[in-house]
């Protein structure tokens, strides 16, 4: 059954607020990686489905999806300046995607890493709220260079 767009637009919004809020994002982790998925959406260049890896703002979220191929895996929190700093840009270096709220039908948000942090950030700055980050000297550095790179 295909969700409702609107759903899951919907669960990234309630995502970017949560982590934004807790500061904390959750991930799903075994002996040999981190969850991930294939793209419904996007492709790399040789036409194969991209990677996604997988990202909730709630633990017991993340927890209700240990289950079939993921059945051997277990919750692991992230900072969300680790997450910014260093699994956003890592993942846009390598050609990824982060998919937010997965369902355990496998149906959630496919970001673009690198939009994603720009959203994080409006989010941050709506909130009128800061974060530590140790490779940029604050949110409007990070903002400023994310945005040169996506021109």
């Amino acid at each position: 059954m295909m969700q409702d767009s609107a759903i899951i637009e919907r669960r990234h919004t309630r995502f970017k607020k949560t982590v934004c809020e807790s500061e904390i994002v959750y991930a799903l982790k075994n002996n040999q990686g981190f969850a991930t998925s294939v793209s419904n959406h996007f492709e790399d260049e040789k036409g194969n489905p991209t990677t996604i890896i997988c990202f909730w703002a709630e633990k017991s979220l993340a927890k209700s999806c240990i289950k079939n191929e993921w059945s051997d895996y277990n919750v692991c929190e992230i900072s969300l300046p680790d997450f910014i700093e260093n699994w956003c840009i890592g993942m846009e270096n390598e050609g990824l995607l982060i998919g937010t709220e997965f369902d355990q039908n496998m149906f959630g948000f496919e970001a673009d890493p690198l939009e994603l942090i720009i959203e994080l950030i409006m989010e941050l700055k709506t909130a009128r709220k800061n974060i530590n980050l140790r490779k940029f000297d604050d949110l409007t550095d990070l903002e400023k260079q994310i945005k040169a790179i996506l021109e």
